[in-house]
């Protein structure tokens, strides 16, 4: 027969367990080639970044983009500010990954969890960006250069997307979009690269 002070116990846990939170799974993904903003502070190449460094996942918002999703200046971040840290331009200072200008190059994505999948996006910004400024929308392309279209399909742990660079030159962004099918959000990757 159970003890008086066991019974308290499962009452107690019976009316306190249902209090504590449960944590989030935090699983979508994000690019490594070239490496985004979210990896390469998860990799410890940058610092300063805040939560992102254990999230590099997460950086999930409003689909719809470029019609609808995040407000421009907080692209990267997917408009969410834990993740605001990826929005900050430091000057130009994140580095870069050398890419061929109007070359072949194969994008990669990490996958944490999968989810059925309308699209995948490659935008770039357009010639004269400033690197030192927030992302907007002025700023990029009116249409993305690569798309890779999954109808409903959910990808594997690892994406790989291969297409033909566009023929620019010097310091650029590319932001890659991960479009879900069935939610009503996206994920957002920001990569600098540099064009040679």
């Amino acid at each position: 027969m159970p003890s008086k002070r066991s019974l308290a116990l499962a009452a107690a846990a019976a009316v306190t367990l249902p209090l504590i939170p449960a944590v989030p799974a935090f699983s979508h993904g994000y690019t490594t080639s070239p490496p985004s903003r979210s990896s390469l502070c998860a990799s410890g190449r940058v610092t300063g970044c805040g939560p992102i460094q254990w999230e590099p996942q997460s950086v999930e918002g409003p689909k719809g983009f470029p019609q609808a999703g995040p407000a421009d200046g907080r692209i990267c971040a997917a408009g969410d500010p834990r993740w605001a840290p990826l929005d900050d331009p430091r000057g130009g200072a994140w580095p870069a990954a050398s890419l061929p200008s109007g070359g072949s190059f194969t994008f990669t994505w990490r996958l944490t969890a999968p989810h059925a999948t309308t699209s995948f996006r490659y935008f770039v910004t357009r010639d004269g960006w400033n690197p030192s400024q927030r992302l907007t929308r002025a700023a990029l392309e009116s249409q993305p250069f690569l798309r890779r279209d999954y109808g409903g399909q959910r990808p594997p742990s690892t994406v790989s997307h291969p297409g033909t660079l566009p023929a620019k030159r010097g310091r650029h962004l590319v932001l890659a979009v991960w479009d879900i099918a069935d939610t009503a959000n996206a994920f957002y990757s920001c990569a600098d690269v540099n064009f040679g």
